[in-house]
């Protein structure tokens, strides 16, 4: 997809219908921040622990991922449980991160995925999260997939979404076959004619895929909600640097305070969630982790 067609999409985008929220009040902060339990993942400190350990950190929000709610709810935990655990920690769900291979060209397997995808939007919605990540699972190798029918398969997941009330936003994976790049996420959303159509990035995986932090120019900001924020090290280079080289916002060599001035939104607050898989911090305190994050992405947006 060229610069054109993209920006063409972008066009398009006020013609899905997504109708602007209301403006950001001067007293608003631009920015909520959130932490993706990616970052304490090796830690293996369990589903309440976790969130125990992003409120101690200071952070509101978070983001879990589907199967650590899962092995809370197979030990004998409920989701009322995890309801009040959220709650009473003063913390906000804000999306989930699930596997589900809903864009797989195999009928029987996207079949199957979309009876997960509905089981796990239901879990979350009784946990009052609103969102769930919708990467290309199952299509990271092989074939490249036809974008309109990946248009059509997101749709049908925008669609459990309008039942559930959880709202899949299309992931990008820069190290993918399919969805790696800008201009693919923005024409299956935008192709996939559904007003919910929303979109999350990753300033680790922009860098991976090729689409460069500029590609966040050419997204409109109404499609945009969340976005996963952490750097990347001068090496190894693109073509070789996997999940586990992102590191703490503004200890690599990302742009980081240009990417935030183009994601900032008059109209409302974007989440910026923090995410990374580093062996060393996971050999490291949970807590001092989890703090250092947060003052990381604070001293990035200031001044932003």
């Amino acid at each position: 997809m060229n610069r054109r067609e993209a920006l063409s999409s972008i066009a398009a985008v006020s013609a899905t219908g997504i109708a602007p929220v209301s403006n950001l009040k001067s007293k608003e902060q631009p920015f909520i921040y959130a932490l993706n339990m990616s970052t304490l993942r090796g830690h293996k400190l369990g589903f309440r622990r976790e969130l125990e350990v992003a409120a101690q950190a200071g952070f509101k929000s978070v983001e879990i991922w589907i199967n650590t709610l899962q092995d809370y709810l197979k030990t004998g935990g409920s989701l009322v449980d995890a309801k009040k655990i959220i709650t009473d920690l003063g913390l906000k769900v804000e999306d989930a991160i699930g596997f589900a291979n809903w864009i797989v060209d195999d009928e029987a397997t996207r079949a199957k995925a979309l009876d997960q995808l509905k089981m796990e939007m239901e879990q979350l919605a009784a946990i009052g999260c609103p969102r769930v990540a919708a990467p290309p699972m199952g299509a990271t190798t092989g074939a490249s997939l036809d974008l309109a029918k990946m248009a059509e398969r997101y749709r049908a997941i925008l669609e459990l979404g309008d039942k559930t009330g959880v709202v899949p936003h299309l992931e990008l994976w820069g190290f993918s076959k399919n969805l790696s790049r800008v201009g693919e996420i923005l024409y299956v959303a935008v192709e996939s004619g559904h007003p919910s159509a929303r979109v999350l990035m990753d300033i680790y995986h922009l860098h991976k895929g090729g689409s460069g932090m500029d590609a966040v120019k050419d997204v409109g900001k109404p499609l945009i909600e969340i976005f996963h924020i952490n750097d990347y090290p001068a090496t190894p280079p693109r073509e070789t640097i996997t999940d586990a080289d992102r590191v703490y916002a503004g200890d690599g060599i990302a742009p980081l305070k240009d990417v935030l001035k183009t994601l900032k939104n008059p109209e409302k607050p974007v989440i910026l969630s923090f995410e990374v898989f580093n062996k060393d911090y996971y050999a490291q305190d949970a807590l001092l982790v989890a703090k250092t994050g947060l003052a990381k992405m604070k001293k990035v947006a200031e001044g932003v």
